[in-house]
């Protein structure tokens, strides 16, 4: 079936739910399993902790899968690369709900995160071959509002399957939602980059790409500035359980609330952003929230190491943080990829690539100083934010056009 739309044609009012729909493939996977940690080594025999060798794999996967999902798709358009890349998915997904040892299982992790990035990295794409400027950046919240409830409910859907099943039938529940994407996007998602700008390059060629995207002083500035904020994320992701559960005592449901009271700020202001992005403009936006993101910061870092241990003292400034990400992610994208509309797949890659690699090791840097305080969450949380201020500071602040 081949559908095409033109890169500047309005698109379909349901595409970004959809396009929700294929991102979200990439964080409901990582999410969904990770109660059944201690099922899966109680199955394999292995040692607490050594589950987390699965995670690694994932992560590994979605990093070289970004990369080279970009390239895919600014070859042979958006629709194949996609639908290719959630049939791996869907295949890997399967190995892993069958898979005879930890290792067999880490090794099929790796193989669907590279699937998996296909919608990450691709879907962006699509909004660049559709938008740009403030309009991108509206077309990316709406967008966030999808996408942005799969980490909130995965964990809590994984949950409930271990109450009453294996935790093989969270692969395979992932696997149905795999398919369901394929079939997706073969039957409904229009082909936005026509043949006439696509770009069939060289492996020299594709790497002189990419040192000529990194070179581009807006693309670079931007992605920074969302690295950093994804840095800040994913300190506060691999902080908070330690947090509220071992350091305020907090029993799984009443955390539960706390992390979606911070997911539902999230999603809240990705919406907010829309609204206010034709009244403020997206330089603007992006500079005003890196600072009260990073003051938000600032007042976490204080009352963690003043020792204060005050429950709703600590959940405050974090769901203002959390939710300043909502217009950091869309924005910091949007501007990113305002310069390269020939190869937005590429330099989509590249930023994801890049964010993702810094949002990890964020999350290596609160495990080792993790302590049962906030301090170790909140440290890291205020140097995402900082960087991300600093980059701002360098950013160039050109006009763009409104939607």
């Amino acid at each position: 079936m081949s559908i095409h739309v033109s890169a500047r044609a309005t698109h379909p009012t349901w595409l970004p739910s959809l396009l929700g729909l294929f991102i979200a493939v990439g964080p409901a996977a990582t999410d969904m399993y990770l109660p059944a940690f201690p099922a899966v080594e109680a199955t394999f025999g292995t040692q607490p902790g050594t589950a987390q060798i699965t995670l690694a794999t994932w992560f590994a996967g979605l990093a070289v899968g970004q990369i080279t999902q970009g390239t895919l798709s600014d070859r042979f358009g958006r629709r194949i690369p996609l639908m290719v890349g959630f049939f791996v998915f869907v295949l890997s997904t399967i190995g892993c709900a069958l898979a005879p040892s930890l290792t067999a299982l880490a090794i099929f992790r790796a193989l669907g995160a590279f699937g998996a990035s296909a919608g990450m990295v691709i879907g962006r794409a699509v909004v660049r071959d559709l938008s740009e400027g403030q309009a991108a950046a509206i077309m990316m919240s709406r967008l966030v509002l999808v996408m942005g409830v799969a980490p909130i409910l995965a964990p809590t859907i994984g949950g409930a399957i271990l109450a009453f099943a294996h935790w093989r039938v969270i692969f395979w529940l992932l696997a149905i939602y795999g398919a369901a994407c394929v079939i997706t996007a073969w039957k409904v998602l229009p082909e936005t980059l026509p043949e006439d700008r696509r770009t069939r390059l060289s492996l020299a060629g594709q790497v002189a790409r990419y040192v000529m995207i990194v070179r581009e002083r807006t693309f670079l500035t931007h992605t920074i500035m969302g690295g950093c904020s994804t840095f800040c994320m994913f300190a506060y992701l691999s902080g908070c359980s330690a947090v509220f559960e071992d350091g305020f005592g907090l029993n799984p449901s009443q955390f539960a609330l706390i992390f979606g009271l911070c997911a539902v700020s999230l999603v809240m202001c990705s919406q907010l952003n829309a609204r206010l992005l034709p009244r403020f403009g997206l330089s603007r936006m992006l500079t005003m929230i890196a600072r009260i993101s990073f003051c938000g910061t600032i007042v976490l870092v204080v009352l963690a190491f003043s020792g204060v241990h005050v429950l709703w003292a600590i959940v405050a400034p974090l769901v203002v943080v959390i939710g300043c990400q909502g217009f950091n992610n869309a924005n910091s994208t949007a501007g990113a990829l305002s310069r390269h509309a020939g190869h937005a797949g590429s330099a989509s890659a590249l930023m994801g690539t890049f964010q993702f690699s810094l949002g990890a090791s964020s999350g290596v840097l609160v495990g080792l100083l993790t302590d049962g305080t906030p301090r170790g969450m909140a440290a890291m949380m205020f140097c995402g934010m900082l960087g991300a201020v600093v980059a701002d500071r360098f950013r160039s602040r050109p006009e763009v056009a409104r939607p």
